[in-house]
């Protein structure tokens, strides 16, 4: 039985002459990537394997190969368009023994492909691939040179096509109900993980017939004080009044991730949070009116920031980046950045995590919107109210 891909052959022969073409460009040989959302994009491989060494090796000429743990072969064959030739798994001895590492039996099948004595590319400061794999990679193969290729494959994929933007805006129907379910049930006294529970029974549940995938990131959802930071998720102490919560959370479809945000104020939110929201909305539209095509990233994070300084608040921070296909741990594809010095041009096709948030002094604020750029400027693709949520 024939594997279920997400996309045509045609798009993953586009999506590897790509590839090949930025490899040539870099004067690389072979490249192997260990990111699964890389892997993902250029094979259709979808599997919850990346703890363990695993990757994708591409060459000039010829299919990729992919290469894992032999019992997670089987879950190539089932996602991957390649043939069994192409699928090569290790044995199960390699999984996390200190004895000796999975890369030493990479480095034979580099060698057996005609590979290993040539220029070869890896994910350097990638999640997935660890200073003992690089180690063990280079001395198995003594004849290569390595280079670093973190992100080569990452900025081939920052236009999307019409099936990816399909499944973006899937995603995006997905988080509008996420955050539908938080605008109707929160309430002071119930328990945060009683409400998260119910945002994750929505996000997974799907909207308008297309189901949910697992976010690459967990809710985050601090109060109080604790949103004075932006990374904390949830415990079990229940929402109180006069307090903010913001809701950093993602719809997911086929791997597809669409983050948006929103706060919660229960009670009758103070001057400060009333100020900062007006602020932030209004260098949203700043921002929003730059992301047009031709502009650059820098453009955009100049125009909210110069609208948010003109109205007394400041942030330190970026204001958006790239998003898409994506796995734990990250929802966002580690490339263009809303932010000073970031020179990259936009383009029709591209999708960001518009992210104007704040964290003041006592809480924070987060209202933010997926959009894509198109020909006429920037589409947010959710419709989830833009404001400050309050429930008195």
């Amino acid at each position: 039985m024939p594997p279920a891909l997400n996309f045509p052959q045609e798009e993953f022969d586009q999506r590897i002459a790509k590839t090949r073409a930025a490899m040539s460009d870099a004067g690389l040989d072979t490249l192997f990537v260990t990111d699964p959302s890389n892997m993902a994009w250029l094979t259709g491989y979808d599997g919850w394997s990346f703890y363990v060494h695993q990757g994708v090796v591409l060459g000039l000429d010829g299919a990729p190969v992919w290469w894992g743990r032999a019992m997670d072969a089987n879950g190539a064959r089932r996602t991957v368009f390649m043939g069994s030739d192409d699928i090569v798994g290790y044995d199960d001895s390699f999984v996390q023994n200190p004895e000796k590492h999975p890369m030493s039996q990479l480095a034979e099948l580099i060698s057996a492909r005609g590979w290993g004595a040539g220029r070869i590319g890896v994910e350097l400061d990638n999640y997935y691939f660890s200073a003992a794999a690089y180690l063990s990679l280079t001395k198995s193969l003594p004849e290569a040179q390595f280079s670093d290729a973190t992100g080569l494959v990452n900025w081939q994929r920052a236009v999307k096509s019409p099936t990816e933007i399909t499944y973006m805006r899937r995603a995006a129907a997905i988080v509008e109900k996420m955050h539908a379910v938080i605008r109707e049930r929160a309430e002071p006294g119930m328990k945060k993980n009683v409400l998260i529970a119910e945002i994750y029974h929505a996000g997974i549940s799907g909207a308008d017939g297309h189901w949910g995938d697992y976010p690459a990131i967990v809710p985050m959802a601090p109060s109080g004080a604790d949103a004075t930071a932006p990374h904390l998720t949830w415990d079990d102490t229940p929402l109180e009044r006069g307090a903010s919560t913001f809701f950093e959370i993602a719809g997911a479809h086929r791997r597809y991730q669409c983050p948006q945000s929103r706060t919660l104020f229960l009670g009758k939110p103070p001057r400060k949070y009333i100020d900062a929201t007006k602020a932030v909305l209004e260098a949203t539209e700043a921002g929003l009116e730059a992301a047009q095509p031709g502009n650059t990233c820098a453009q955009v994070a100049r125009a909210f920031n110069s609208t948010l300084n003109r109205l007394g608040f400041e942030k330190d921070s970026r204001c958006g980046y790239a998003i898409g296909l994506s796995y734990p741990p990250d929802w966002g594809e580690r490339t263009m950045s809303f932010r000073q010095g970031d020179e990259t041009v936009l383009e029709p096709g591209m999708t960001f995590h518009f992210m104007p948030a704040l964290w003041l002094d006592d809480g924070g604020l987060e209202i933010t919107e997926p959009i894509l750029i198109t020909e006429a400027g920037a589409e947010c693709l959710c419709t989830t109210p833009r404001d400050l949520v309050v429930k008195e």
